[in-house]
């Protein structure tokens, strides 16, 4: 049985301001737009080249918005991803890696700046934030583990 994840929601208070956001400064496509009654609105988008969208919107979700952890964008270049959303107007921390060399922790700790020394898979991170201060994170990934 497959089970492929599709869609993530993800809380915002103005729902324009995400729209502007997320399809004109990080290039994400737009899916759709279904303002349904008021107080229900659903925008779908897609991060370019991924097969998961992200929907926000009104009356959707009881999680605060701000408050949804866990967002991640994997790219094959993170120095030339980083500049391209600078680029944008986004504002992207400096690259970092966790101290394990395993996954990054929450919030800044166990920080360690720059890229990874060997730039391994999966090992340099970035990190942003919508206008709601939803983090999001920019992982490198240039070669896949065996079996992904």
């Amino acid at each position: 049985m497959d089970l492929k994840l599709e869609v993530v929601v993800v809380p915002v208070t103005d729902v324009d301001r995400a729209k502007a956001f997320y399809t004109e400064q990080l290039g994400f496509r737009l899916d759709a737009d279904f303002p349904v009654d008021d107080g229900y609105r659903v925008v779908q988008a897609t991060p370019p080249g991924s097969e998961c969208s992200i929907i926000f919107g009104d009356g959707l979700s009881a999680a605060a918005p701000g408050t949804y952890q866990g967002l991640l964008l994997v790219v094959t270049d993170i120095v030339a991803a980083r500049a391209e959303l600078i680029g944008r107007g986004v504002a992207v921390s400096e690259p970092f890696r966790d101290v394990s060399g395993v996954f990054h922790r929450p919030g800044e700790t166990e920080r360690e700046p720059g890229l990874h020394p060997e730039r391994a898979s999966y090992g340099s991170f970035a990190a942003f934030e919508d206008p709601d201060g939803n983090p999001w994170f920019l992982q490198e990934i240039t070669q896949r583990a065996p079996g992904r």
